[in-house]
C-alpha cells in the first residue's frame, strides 16, 4: 500500500469515529440543557403539569393500543401518542394518550403540534388526570365536535367507547376485561379487548 492511500485511510478512519460537535439544526445556544421539556396541559384556562411520568402499566396499555390501531387503521390516517400537543383554544392545550386522524383531516397536522381536533382521542386513567380526562377534557372536545374518545380504566380493566351522537359525546358502549371494539364512524377500528391489559403479575 502506498504512503499516500494511507494516509488517506487513516485519515478516512478518523472522521468516522470523530465526535459530532456542530450544533443541531434549528437550535440556539443552551437549548438543550437539562435536556427535559416541561410537559403540562392548559384545561379550561388552568395549566397543569404533568408530573410524574406514567406508569409502566399505563405504557404498555398505550403500546398495546398504538400496534393494533397501526394495524388496522395505518392506511386510513395518522396514529399517534404522548406526548403530542393538540391545540383547541388558548385556554385548551391537551396531551392525549393516543390520537388518531383521518387522512382527510391531515390539515390540522401542523410540525409541532395539532391544532384541531382529532378524529378518535385516548385517554389512559391516572389518579393525577382522571377528573380532566373524565370531565373537563370531554366537555371541551364534545364543544369542538370530536367523533369518538376513549377513556381506559387499568384498575377497572375496562374502556368507555364515547361516541358522537346528537351534538354529545355519549356512551356508546363499556368493555371489560373482552371483547372486541369497533367504531361506528371508524371502520379500520378492530380491537382486542383482552389483549389491551398486561397480565397481572405477583411479586
Amino acid at each position: 500500500m502506498s504512503k499516500k492511500l494511507e494516509e488517506t485511510k487513516k485519515r478516512n478512519e478518523a472522521d468516522r469515529v470523530r465526535e459530532q460537535t456542530e450544533p443541531y439544526p434549528g437550535s440556539e445556544p443552551g437549548e438543550f440543557l437539562g435536556m427535559e421539556e416541561p410537559r403540562f396541559e392548559i384545561v379550561e384556562g388552568v395549566q397543569y403539569e404533568m408530573k410524574p411520568s406514567p406508569t409502566v402499566v399505563h405504557q404498555q396499555i398505550s403500546v398495546a393500543l398504538t400496534i393494533m390501531l397501526n394495524k388496522t387503521c395505518a392506511a386510513n390516517g395518522t396514529i399517534l401518542y404522548s406526548p403530542i400537543d393538540v391545540y383547541l383554544d388558548r385556554d385548551n392545550l391537551f396531551q392525549p394518550d393516543l390520537i388518531f386522524i383521518l387522512h382527510e383531516n391531515a390539515a390540522i397536522i401542523k410540525e409541532k403540534r395539532i391544532e384541531g381536533v382529532p378524529d378518535l382521542v385516548v385517554e389512559i386513567l391516572s389518579p393525577s388526570t382522571s377528573r380532566n380526562d373524565k370531565v373537563r377534557k370531554k366537555r371541551q372536545f364534545e364543544r369542538f365536535g370530536l367523533k369518538e374518545y376513549w377513556i381506559v380504566d387499568p384498575v377497572h380493566r375496562s374502556i368507555d367507547q364515547f361516541v358522537r351522537t346528537e351534538g354529545k359525546l355519549a356512551l356508546f358502549e363499556t368493555y371489560v376485561f373482552e371483547g372486541k371494539l369497533t367504531s361506528p364512524f371508524l371502520s379500520c377500528i378492530e380491537i382486542d379487548i383482552s389483549r389491551v391489559f398486561p397480565e397481572l403479575r405477583e411479586d
